[in-house]
């Protein structure tokens, strides 16, 4: 039978005990603490250097030191008003949007393959298609640099000796060049998302299709494609993220004169070491990227509204 205080309180003994099933959780891996160091690393890493670059964005800095007292918006309104900056902007955009469009095309039927093969099929597929992420995007984007090259150029060359072109036709250093090499780049994180929601679906869904009537190619309009739509928009979402701010690939197969909001900013501070107008730059790239995230992600829900309400 437990005994209680005149008072109410609980005993004495009792706060030794809480304080050791606290060392106990705490112990077995329990509650926030283990989550600690990574948050820590997140803020040292991440969340500070992210402040430092948004508070350089309305700092004068000249000679690499911050002027005492010189906040400002003039940087911000000097960006907005620029006419180049927005043509930047809207090349960045068209480029992503663009190798996002092309990575879905190429990718949906890769993934849609991928289901319905047999084991052997599928591990052959995976391998090929994760095969590339091992290998560093530079070397892949000297690989197009050779592919795609002048006169000399591989594709050149073959197209020349089987006689289907007169001259060497003019692919490197256009938004061609970028745009091949972004979607060949950034083609397996819309493949791996895809095949995650095309092999969970249910199939008992497309055999009752059929059994309705309808055909194959109006169950994978109706059922498959829209089964496989948080697939699309986290295969959206990475892919137009990742090229829409992408830097290596432009500068490399765009040319010296090919530029994008991402050169700019490699431009501005580390050719010019105009460190505030790169802050900006780079402040409204990852600002804008997250708001179209967001948009891709919102627009998505509400595609799937249909699963919320079949639940």
């Amino acid at each position: 039978m437990s005994t209680v205080h005149p008072s109410g309180r609980a005993p004495a003994s009792a706060v030794p005990e809480t304080n050791a099933a606290w060392f106990r959780r705490l112990a077995h891996g329990r509650g926030a603490w283990p989550a600690v160091p990574a948050l820590l690393f997140v803020f040292v890493m991440l969340a500070l250097p992210l402040a430092v670059l948004f508070a350089f964005g309305f700092l004068t800095i000249e000679r690499g030191r911050v002027i005492p007292g010189s906040f400002t918006v003039a940087h911000y309104q000097r960006i907005l008003s620029d006419s180049l900056s927005w043509l930047l902007f809207w090349r960045s955009f068209k480029l992503g949007v663009a190798t996002t469009l092309l990575c879905l095309v190429l990718g949906y039927p890769v993934a849609y393959l991928y289901t319905l093969a047999g084991p052997t099929v599928r591990k052959l597929l995976l391998i090929a298609v994760i095969s590339p992420l091992l290998t560093s995007a530079l070397v892949r984007t000297y690989a197009w640099l050779v592919i795609l090259g002048g006169r000399r150029g591989l594709l050149n060359a073959v197209l020349l000796g089987l006689g289907i072109v007169d001259r060497p036709i003019r692919i490197l250093n256009t938004d061609w060049a970028v745009l091949i090499g972004l979607t060949q780049v950034h083609l397996p994180f819309m493949i791996l998302p895809l095949i995650a929601a095309l092999a969970s679906r249910d199939r008992f869904l497309e055999e009752a299709s059929a059994n309705l009537g309808a055909g194959r190619l109006e169950t994978f309009v109706r059922i498959v494609v829209p089964l496989s739509l948080p697939g699309i928009a986290a295969g959206t979402a990475l892919v137009f993220a990742l090229s829409y701010t992408n830097f290596i690939i432009p500068q490399l197969l765009g040319g010296g004169s090919y530029s994008t909001v991402a050169v700019k900013v490699y431009e501005q501070t580390i050719v010019i070491l105009d460190w505030a107008t790169g802050a900006v730059l780079a402040a409204l790239l990852l600002g804008s990227c997250f708001a179209f995230v967001l948009l891709i992600t919102w627009t998505a829900n509400r595609a799937m509204a249909w699963r919320e309400r079949a639940r």
